[in-house]
């Protein structure tokens, strides 16, 4: 068992790559959309 399918990934498959890409673009993608309004709402372009 990897250290990745542990804490709150418990389930079987955790750690496939696919599944870790998907997750770190879901990820980055709201860190992304989240600056984008926010220079959008500070600088009200």
């Amino acid at each position: 068992m990897s250290d990745l399918n542990r804490g709150i990934m418990k389930f079987d498959g955790a750690d496939k790559p696919v599944i870790v890409a998907i997750s770190a673009i879901v990820v980055l993608g709201g860190i992304v959309a989240l600056l984008v309004w926010a220079m959008r709402v500070a600088y009200a372009v």
